[in-house]
């Protein structure tokens, strides 16, 4: 699922106990990041972890991610540098079926 132009999920809405993964090609992304993370929670933030990105030739970066809540996810970025992308402080959040 294309989420916005600069987050993209498979599957879009998954399930507890699913692994989904995230492609980002937003700011740090377009601004020449070495390395991202994905800084992760669900339901409200609880079991929150970052999760180290890979670097496709295409220069987006994604990660897999379990999900470990019954309600939403939630997550931002931030850079090796600890530049973070919280899409403008509301960060991203998904819906978990």
């Amino acid at each position: 699922m294309h989420y916005d132009d600069r987050i993209s999920l498979e599957p879009g809405k998954p399930s507890r106990g699913q692994n989904v993964t995230v492609e980002y090609r937003g700011l740090l992304a377009q601004s020449g990041a070495d390395s991202v993370w994905m800084h992760c929670g669900f339901d409200g933030w609880s079991k929150v972890q970052d999760i180290h990105m890979r670097r496709s030739a295409q220069g987006c970066f994604s990660c897999t991610a379990m999900v470990q809540g019954s309600k939403e996810m939630n997550f931002c970025f931030k850079d090796s540098a600890n530049n973070w992308d919280n899409n403008n402080g509301y960060n991203w959040s998904i819906l978990i079926k």
